[in-house]
């Protein structure tokens, strides 16, 4: 076989499928084996960062499916695919060490001809970076297939030979010089709370992020923004409120808090279990205390002061559902308040289930909210009431009240028809007309948390976060509104009357 002939048939090589592959390398002389060996190992590194780097590193680099993640928001761009994403996760979970090194050196290798940018908080860690790149080319650059260009090779800035590729390294803050960049990698732009809780250094990481950064992207060029997040006016959240319908958002806290996780995970399990599993992140939490862990490890920042609960009132009452057991419980409801009331984006329905004991403690049961149209909300309300046999749904009348009221008969009938009822009559279903503003009637309530007097049973993150992060003149919390609903309507009046007289919960006339 001639060279021009091997060549093609190694490029054939290159094109088919894994196993076909396989088969070809089984049947092979170990002269060619060795050669398409050396192939399979071009094609790993062509994969992914990630890919990559375990060649690289003879499988020493840790991998895990948030830093794959990272690396397919870089396969994208490579791809020619102009992307712009933003990734949250917590710290110590591998982002600068996959987003700032290993995954700019992969895309350099794919596209040499480009220019990437790096960015961080300070010059130095950006250098750090840079300094990284350059030294992992000079070690690996024959099986990567790029070299510096000589004269070029400085930790801050290197230019590649026989193209017009490089990269170029920057604090945030500092001026980028030269040439635009392709690609864009701005990582930790925040150095610690004291900066992120500076509104004049918000304002001007801002200015930089808006005047500079992204004044050197070239036409269809990608940026990719990867933080902790440190504060609601963070940049991140800046992006979310100013363009985040242009952008591709991963969220990925320490420990998932939805059914729709970025991952797939079950609610309550770990980003990096190999690492730090429930246990760990669990002393993490109690060492950092709770707006730290929000914050940094949860992405769901709340603001510093001036909300209605705070969290040792949620924290130092929960008990477990071992602890429930024992309980004799007098009421159980759920309620619900569905999307639209005055939020300015009505997306999620709020279903909370609650109860009372005979000494007039509360209880937070279930928390079912969630982005559901008419009949889902009402089949998934019915259906709690029935698991946890409840004697009323109530139900906010101010947005479409007797059109809620028909969405459970009829979702209730529905269940009597599949036989999933278990032979219960149908829980009252009562209407609450909140006449005032929220703060009103979450006082009330807030006030017997803040007494002890009710108890979450287990954690309810997304309706927590919620509670703690409220205040006055922000946007409805639907999980929130749910939650007083039904607490309101279980506690003894005489507890909450501070917040009752323009609470109309129509308890008598709703009753069957």
């Amino acid at each position: 076989m001639g060279g021009a002939d091997e060549a093609a048939v190694l490029q054939l090589y290159r094109s088919l499928p894994a196993p076909r592959r396989r088969e070809i390398a089984a049947a092979s002389t170990p002269e060619l084996r060795a050669r398409l060996a050396r192939i399979e190992r071009e094609l790993a590194m062509d994969r992914s960062p990630g890919a990559m780097a375990s060649v690289l590193t003879d499988g020493r680099e840790l991998q895990a499916p948030h830093l794959a993640k990272i690396d397919a928001a870089f396969e994208q761009v490579a791809a020619g695919k102009p992307t712009k994403l933003l990734l949250t996760m917590p710290p110590r979970h591998g982002k600068s060490r996959r987003a700032a090194r290993w995954a700019p050196l992969w895309y350099l290798r794919r596209r040499p001809e480009h220019r990437v940018m790096i960015a961080s908080y300070s010059s130095d860690l950006a250098d750090d970076h840079g300094r990284w790149i350059r030294d992992a080319i000079l070690t690996y650059g024959p099986q990567l297939g790029i070299s510096l260009r000589p004269g070029s090779s400085a930790a801050n800035r290197f230019d590649l030979v026989g193209t017009e590729g490089g990269a170029v390294m920057a604090g945030v803050g500092g001026g980028l010089t030269g040439k635009g960049a392709h690609l864009a990698v701005v990582d930790d732009p925040i150095k610690d709370a004291a900066e992120a809780s500076s509104p004049t250094m918000r304002k001007r990481l801002w200015e930089w992020w808006q005047a500079v950064l992204l004044t050197r992207i070239e036409p269809g060029g990608s940026v990719i923004l990867i933080q902790t997040r440190w504060d609601e006016d963070d940049l991140a959240g800046r992006v979310l409120a100013d363009e985040g319908d242009r952008w591709t958002v991963i969220d990925l806290p320490a420990l998932a808090l939805s059914d729709d996780d970025a991952l797939g995970r079950p609610v309550g399990a770990p980003l990096w279990p190999q690492r730090y599993d429930t246990e760990a992140l669990s002393e993490i939490r109690r060492s950092v205390g709770e707006r730290v862990w929000w914050s940094l490890y949860m992405q769901q920042p709340r603001p510093q002061d001036g909300g209605v609960w705070q969290w040792p009132w949620i924290t130092n009452n929960r008990i477990s559902a071992a602890q429930f057991r024992g309980i004799d419980l007098t009421r159980i409801v759920v309620a619900v308040d569905p999307a639209g009331g005055e939020s300015a984006v009505g997306d999620e329905t709020g279903i909370v289930a609650a109860a009372t004991d005979r000494d007039g403690h509360l209880y937070v049961l279930d928390d079912r909210s969630g982005n559901r149209g008419a009949d889902a909300w009402g089949r998934e309300t019915c259906l709690l009431a029935v698991e946890l046999k409840a004697d009323a749904i109530i139900v906010e009348s101010n947005y479409g009240g007797d059109m809620s009221r028909q969405i459970l008969h009829q979702a209730w009938h529905e269940l009597q028809r599949e036989q999933r009822t278990e032979n219960m009559l149908m829980p009252s279903i009562l209407s609450v007309t909140a006449k005032h503003g929220k703060r009103l009637r979450a006082e009330p309530i807030a006030q017997l948390y803040e007494q002890g007097r009710i108890h979450h049973v287990g954690e309810w993150p997304a309706l927590e976060q919620q509670m703690v992060t409220w205040v006055a003149g922000m946007d409805s919390p639907d999980r929130m509104d749910a939650a007083v609903h039904a607490l309101t309507q279980l506690a003894d009046p005489r507890q909450v009357a501070a917040g009752t007289t323009a609470y109309n919960d129509g308890r008598l006339a709703g009753r069957r």
